[in-house]
Parts: C-alpha cells; structure tokens; sequence
C-alpha cells in the first residue's frame, strides 16, 4: 500500500438500530478505538441520528460521519428529501453516491449520481463513490467493461481540483449480504484495474493517490488479508459495522 494514500474504515449501518441502539453502538466504537490514529473512521448512520452520531464522534482522531445518500437537489418542494446543506449543518463530513442499494431499489441513473456527486461538491462534502458488477455481469465475464463504464460515467466530467474530496468504493454486488467475498486475490484484480481506469480518466499521480475501499462482505475475519492486498485501502463495511468489537477489529486490520 502506498504510503501517502489514506487507510479507511467505514461502516454503513444501512436502515437498522433505534436511535438508542446507534448511540450505545457509537460510544463502545469510540471507546474501543480511543486515541488511535492512522485510520480513517467514518460511521454512515441512517440521517435522523446525523448530528447525536457527530457530537459523540466530533473530537475523536480520524473520526467522521457520512449520510447514506443526498438529493441531487439544492433545495425545494421534494418531500422526503435531504440536501447537501441540511446534511452540512449537522456535521455531516462525507456522503455515499452510488450505492448498489440505491441504483438497485431506487432506480437512480448515472445521470442523478453525477447531479448528487455535484451538489456534494459544491457544499464542500467529500463523496464515497460505489460501483461495482453484478453476479450476472461477472459470470458472462463483463466485469472490467461494468466498472470501467460505471467510473467513466460519473467521473468523466468530475473536476480534478476536487479529487482530494473523493474515495472510491468497489461493491462487487453479488458479494453484499450474500456471506460470499471475493478472494483476496479477486479483489487485487479488480482494485489494481480500477486504479488502471482512474489513470486514464485523471493522471497516473491521480491514481496513485485516490483510497480504493472494497465493500463486499468484509468482517472481521477476512479484513487482514483483504487489506493486505497491494491496491486495496481499507473497507466499506455492512452488516459487521453493527458490531463494535468486529468493527474495531476490522479498523485494527492493517499490517
């Protein structure tokens, strides 16, 4: 791993735990992890916990929040909707664009993820970028062609002034809740192509610089060999993030 990229950890709780069970669950991560630096730590929660989650996170090392999506909307009659500026305003550092949940359920377009990675950016927020294929997709082989259009697509036009505001994270979707993980070896292959692919749309420094997180059923378990990969920066991790000791021990995961 390159020494000036950043190692991250961050945990999307998704839609679970009561305001009570966040809060208990953020205070043990922070015990947990007291003091520790080197690792970034970024806890995603669901939005109405944004800002109790930030006041207990707000002057630990390395610790951020981030939202589980934004409107690509300034503002306006979009009931249910949050904004970039609402999120801000309760400390709200990052936000995930992208997500295989959101494109899956939701229906968002390439299009809408380019407006949200824009409204993200103009408020100052750093942007987790998901992509990732299918298992159909990696099945008939299409893999590389999927992630190389899905990074072409939203960050073809993304401004290179801003690339410090942005982290990538690899989803290989047939691996998310299903218990399967790619191998070590797998994730290698993809990250080391996505690295590849952020040369040739950016600059080879660009490439050399940007965190590459894999988000495919990483726990504890298999954290340490998958961290261990050359081209792999850390984790966006789902269901283990809900338990603070297998979460810390992922945080605690690089050699």
């Amino acid at each position: 791993m390159t020494m000036n990229r950043k190692k991250i950890v961050a945990g999307n709780w998704k839609m679970n735990n009561t305001f009570t069970e966040s809060m208990d669950l953020v205070r043990a991560i922070v015990d947990k992890t007291k003091g520790q630096s080197g690792t970034e730590k970024i806890i995603f929660p669901p939005h109405p916990f944004l800002k109790n989650i930030g006041e207990v996170v707000v002057n630990e090392v390395d610790f951020y929040t981030g939202a589980q999506n934004c409107s690509e909307h300034d503002k306006g009659a979009f009931t249910g909707e949050v904004s970039c500026d609402m999120l801000k305003s309760v400390g709200c550092t990052y936000v995930l664009v992208g997500h295989s949940e959101r494109r899956q359920y939701f229906n968002e377009t390439n299009e809408q993820l380019v407006r949200k990675i824009q409204q993200a950016l103009n408020k100052q927020m750093k942007v987790v970028f998901c992509f990732g294929e299918s298992l159909a997709e990696r099945k008939r082989g299409s893999h590389f062609e999927t992630v190389r259009n899905q990074l072409q697509d939203a960050l073809g036009s993304f401004p290179k002034k801003n690339i410090g505001d942005l982290v990538l994270a690899y989803e290989p979707v047939w691996a998310i809740g299903t218990g399967e993980t790619a191998t070590p070896q797998q994730a290698q292959e993809m990250h080391a192509f996505i690295r590849k692919t952020i040369s040739e749309i950016f600059s080879t420094q660009v490439a050399a610089q940007i965190s590459i997180l894999y988000g495919g059923s990483c726990n504890a378990r298999n954290a340490p060999e998958l961290f261990a990969c050359a081209d792999v920066d850390g984790g966006l991790i789902g269901g283990a993030s809900l338990n603070a000791e297998d979460f810390c021990k992922i945080i605690n995961s690089f050699g």
